[in-house]
């Protein structure tokens, strides 16, 4: 399918969606906006009804259900707007609805919105990006958009996107990581990370658990993810201190990691914590288990 289509049908997939769950008056002043913006092909049309469109959605979360969500992998693998609100997707429309023929107009006119946005703007710019046009062309953007130091716009970026994952080179993927995990964002929410995981992350990983623990700080337990495929002698004397941990959800992710891992003497560490082993092997301990149960403890603390 393509660059063209998804958009487009990513537009109709989102005002169907919402059509269900705002009020008539404001679907029916979006699709009008929508008309205007594709048949007048006017930067300023978008920009006005950009910032309009507050006064007529709100930031209620939406509703997908699980048939829409089905639906919206169908339409673009990856794309998952189960956490986006009324008021993003509303804007996500008008986006949407701006013709794609002249590029140069295009990305002009998107610059201009990225420039100027603020941050529920942002978030919703770069949330979108899995259903933009010229997804090769955007890279840059949406690097730039990990940059910041506003939680929303990162997240917008780094998780429930698939465009990191397919985009990205691995200098920018890992800087993605090692500042989701700095941030102490949920990684479990960043998509393909086991595919995506590589040698080198392994060891900034690492360096940073040991300035981590340098400081008298515990590490966050996801951070072992991202070693387990790369497990070596050095690394697993890493991941005993991980284990000895009075954390449990530490002591877990460790232990998960070596699971997971297919380096001998991992497997050997695991069968010594047989109640831990079986959890892991039933299902009841997994990385999103583990990030959940970690953010959590961020909310409480």
């Amino acid at each position: 399918m393509s660059a063209h289509n998804v958009t487009e049908q990513a537009k109709d997939y989102l005002i169907e969606l919402l059509s269900h769950q705002a009020e008539s008056d404001s679907m029916n002043w979006l699709k009008n906006q929508s008309k205007e913006i594709n048949e007048s092909a006017k930067a300023m049309k978008l920009f006005l009804a950009f910032g309009k469109a507050s006064r007529y959605f709100d930031k209620t979360t939406l509703n997908l259900g699980e048939v829409k969500a089905k639906e919206a992998e169908a339409l673009r693998k990856g794309f998952t707007p189960s956490a986006w609100d009324k008021l993003q997707t509303a804007r996500t429309v008008l986006i949407l609805s701006f013709p794609q023929q002249d590029e140069g107009l295009w990305f002009k006119t998107m610059n201009q919105l990225f420039e100027t946005g603020d941050m529920q703007e942002l978030k919703s710019l770069y949330a979108a990006l899995p259903v933009y046009p010229f997804q090769d062309k955007l890279t840059d953007r949406a690097i730039e958009g990990l940059r910041t130091n506003m939680t929303l716009v990162f997240d917008a970026v780094a998780l429930d996107n698939p465009y990191p994952s397919e985009y990205f080179d691995e200098r920018a993927w890992n800087q993605m990581l090692l500042k989701a995990v700095f941030m102490q964002r949920p990684l479990f929410l960043i998509q393909h990370a086991d595919q995506r995981a590589n040698e080198n992350l392994a060891s900034i990983l690492i360096d940073f658990a040991h300035e981590r623990w340098a400081a008298g700080r515990n590490v966050m337990p996801e951070l072992w993810r991202y070693v387990s495929p790369f497990l070596n002698d050095s690394r697993l004397e890493d991941i005993k201190k991980a284990m000895d941990s009075e954390d449990l959800l530490e002591k877990q992710a460790a232990l998960l990691a070596c699971h997971q891992s297919s380096f001998p003497k991992g497997k050997a560490l695991l069968s010594k914590f047989a109640d831990i082993q079986k959890e892991i092997e039933s299902g009841n301990i997994t990385w999103e288990s583990i990030g959940k149960s970690f953010a959590e403890t961020l909310i409480k603390n």
